[in-house]
């Protein structure tokens, strides 16, 4: 990560902060710290906040003992780092960069620091940066675009892998590890999740691997993702085990089609809200709309889920490099579930899947 790449991507926050009529952002250890600096650190007690005014230079403000780290990090020479020291109020010290106004902080910033900065800071107020800076991190550059396509190909091999094991007569938690082997094998760093949902498990849509044991019959459905390169992986397929049912085959296809119908609704301009709709209408008709019980996507890049989201009520117009999900489903209580979920970026003629895994129904042993 270059100093100049990093350089104009806080310019350019810089520059939305002023749009957006704030004081300033302020931002603690997470993604959007790691985006804008390139600098990593654990979220910790001791506060660390990078302080971007329209006007002004940019800020880090760490521990003392953390500033030789701080300084290595890749933006170091776009910012001042200046270093607290043990005995000091960090947040008088960080008072002391604040200016007066409406202050947008990281969402993800610890309740004890918002309130810290709060009690020392008289005359700003503060609002969470999801809030009034969505987009911050949402338009990748082509670098991330290419990240994010080499980490859904990782994820499309893993489940050609999970696709060759066996299922009936296994637990759950026993495919589960051989999704991470597999997502492991084809390069990612990191596995943070590998959803197993059998029969009447697949109708709770986050349900967690456990000693149920598969058999024939079921649908099972398989949500798995990790990290490679720092980006995130995110797929969903159902499977299922032995010979289908014909429900199985019909909800399967409803989704089939409502998942096609929402990624053909992606183009620029086009408000996130739509294509919701898209994936809805179509299931709304097949009789199941009661059974689609969450949004159709959020989107994916640093973080797994981050702006933009993919649901009712969001207007924002899609935007060209904008990364999401696409995951219709159908949920049917104590019998089963399905769900299909790509990840899609907006093109300036429309949209690209990140993810050309098989979406018709695979069969497995």
């Amino acid at each position: 990560m270059s100093v100049d790449r990093l350089r104009i991507r806080m310019e350019r926050a810089t520059a939305q902060v002023a749009e957006a009529e704030l004081a300033g952002l302020l931002v603690t250890p997470g993604s959007d710290l790691a985006y804008l600096t390139g600098y990593g650190p654990l979220p910790l007690e001791r506060m660390t906040l990078l302080v971007l005014v329209p006007g002004r230079a940019p800020v880090l403000l760490v521990p003392e003992l953390e500033r030789p780290a701080a300084l290595m990090a890749p933006g170091a020479a776009a910012l001042d780092v200046l270093g607290w020291a043990e005995g000091e109020d960090p947040y008088e010290a960080a008072a002391r960069l604040l200016p007066a106004g409406r202050l947008a902080i990281s969402d993800q910033a610890w309740a004890s620091h918002v309130l810290g900065l709060q009690k020392a800071t008289e005359d700003g107020s503060f609002t969470t940066a999801g809030d009034a800076l969505p987009l911050l991190r949402a338009v990748k550059d082509p670098d991330e675009l290419a990240a994010l396509r080499a980490v859904g190909g990782a994820a499309d091999a893993a489940f050609a892998d999970i696709a060759a094991v066996r299922f009936e007569g296994r637990r759950e938690i026993e495919v589960a590890a051989d999704l991470a082997d597999a997502l492991r094998a084809h390069g990612h760093e990191t596995v943070d999740f590998t959803i197993v949902g059998s029969g009447p498990n697949g109708a709770s849509p986050h349900h967690e691997a456990g000693e149920r044991v598969i058999v024939a019959g079921d649908a099972v459905v398989l949500d798995f993702g990790g990290r490679m390169g720092g980006y995130c992986s995110d797929i969903t397929r159902t499977v299922a085990v032995g010979e289908p049912g014909k429900e199985i085959r019909r909800v399967h296809e409803v989704v089939r089609q409502a998942q096609q119908a929402g990624v053909d609704a992606v183009r620029p301009g086009v408000p996130c809200e739509q294509v919701d709709a898209a994936t809805r209408t179509v299931i709304e008709e097949a009789g199941y709309g009661e059974r689609f019980i969450h949004r159709t996507g959020h989107g994916i890049g640093l973080d797994v889920h981050e702006p933009p989201y993919i649901v009712a009520g969001n207007g924002a117009p899609l935007q060209v490099g904008m990364t999401f999900s696409v995951e219709p489903g159908i949920y049917l209580p104590e019998r089963f579930g399905v769900r299909i979920e790509d990840i899609v970026a907006v093109t300036p003629d429309g949209v690209e899947r990140f993810n050309e895994a098989p979406r018709d129904l695979t069969v497995v042993a």
